[in-house]
């Protein structure tokens, strides 16, 4: 995807670069849940207990409107720094982890951190691209969390075949870190661009008061993040305890879902725009439904079960990315924290399921949580849909 000479020579020179440094991120993220039966094991702990252990990394979202505040306050080149090379260090304590508690201390300083990142990079992005073309390049900066699967989970997965999962995350960090420093040497010192154009639906609001409808779509990310995860963080244990599925296996499945996610990404970032943003939402978690009540039906066979997986992710990857750009403008001026709320909504949504999801898991397999996917995608379309009635009217 190329950027013409209407986008600022900022996003021209810099987009890329902060979509690979996303990419390293996202996979070190996504690791965990597609291998959690393996890193269990190596723990000699349950599936339900790893869950509790995700429940607590992902709580750190409750600060992320905090997070968002502190970006709002600093340089982007500052914040962007920070939270890769706090990715870094997060990943790093996960990978050394003698046990359980020394894990869960990585994965909250990752998530935090990753949260950061994001922050700094949505509002990054909504410094320098107006409103009406902005799914574009949130597009295409989201083509990281369809990669970090596709290329840097399936990478981690093959090293962990190999090696063991401890490996797989100290190269994920390795690689964050050097990114990290590349960032910190290209990208300008001082903001060079900050609020450039007037976004329409800014011009006649009070800045740092919160949009109102604004937490139609706060809560709407929740529900979305929530029913992602109850896929997430059961469809590894379930392909290798119901298939016999290897790390190899895995790694394989995860590439192939990682594709299914950068197909949607880049068919966001091309129809967004024009379809808008709220009906692309919505058209995204309805595709869910179905898909999601599939995989609970067909539990037991391989084939049925990965076409429900591959149509899940690709509804929540068209939706979360046509999601995206609402953040930036729940709080007019403040992006950072507009950003933040949203991101801390999604973070806590995940948090809320991991614990059910892994033990329903653990009692009666997959077919519970595809079935509170389902619920939830349901929730997202009812709720953007109220959001995008209330944005009509003011």
């Amino acid at each position: 995807m190329r950027f013409d000479d209407s986008y600022s020579p900022s996003v021209r020179q810099h987009v890329t670069l902060l979509t690979i440094a996303r990419t390293s991120t996202n996979a070190c993220y996504r690791f965990a849940p597609p291998f959690l039966a393996i890193i269990a094991r190596g723990f000699d702990v349950s599936i339900a207990q790893m869950g509790i252990a995700l429940t607590i990394a992902e709580l750190t979202g409750l600060a992320s409107p905090l997070i968002g505040h502190r970006v709002d306050a600093m340089t982007r080149r500052r914040a962007l720094r920070l939270g890769l090379f706090g990715v870094a260090l997060g990943t790093l304590i996960t990978a050394s982890a003698p046990h359980l508690a020394v894990f869960t201390l990585g994965i909250i300083v990752l998530a935090a951190s990753k949260v950061a990142f994001d922050v700094a990079l949505g509002a990054w992005v909504a410094d320098h691209v107006p409103w009406n073309r902005r799914s574009k390049v949130v597009g295409y900066t989201e083509t990281s969390w369809a990669l970090g699967l596709l290329l840097g989970v399936t990478t981690m997965g093959l090293i962990t075949a190999v090696t063991n999962w401890r490996v797989a995350y100290a190269t994920g960090a390795i690689a964050v870190l050097i990114l990290g420093l590349i960032v910190s040497n290209r990208l300008p010192a001082a903001d060079d661009a900050i609020h450039e154009h007037n976004d329409d639906l800014e011009i006649h609001l009070e800045h740092g008061v919160m949009r109102r409808g604004s937490w139609y779509a706060i809560a709407s990310c929740f529900t979305l993040m929530g029913a992602s995860q109850c896929i997430f963080v059961t469809f590894g244990p379930w392909l290798e305890d119901t298939f016999g599925y290897s790390a190899a296996n895995i790694a394989i499945v995860g590439f192939s879902l990682g594709a299914v996610e950068f197909l949607a990404s880049t068919s966001s970032a091309k129809y967004t725009d024009a379809l808008g943003k709220e009906k692309s939402v919505a058209i995204g978690a309805l595709l869910m439904v179905p898909a999601a009540l599939l995989i609970a039906l067909a539990s037991q066979n391989i084939v049925t079960g990965l076409i429900g997986l591959l149509v899940v992710l690709m509804g929540f990857e068209f939706a979360v990315v046509s999601l995206l750009p609402l953040g930036a403008q729940l709080v007019p001026g403040k992006r950072g924290r507009g950003m933040g709320l949203l991101i801390g909504a999604g973070t806590l949504g995940r948090a809320a399921v991991s614990i059910a999801a892994t033990r329903l898991y653990d009692q009666h397999g997959i077919p519970p949580a595809a079935i509170g996917a389902g619920l939830l995608a349901l929730g997202t379309v009812l709720l953007v849909s109220l959001h995008a009635k209330v944005a009509e009217k003011y």
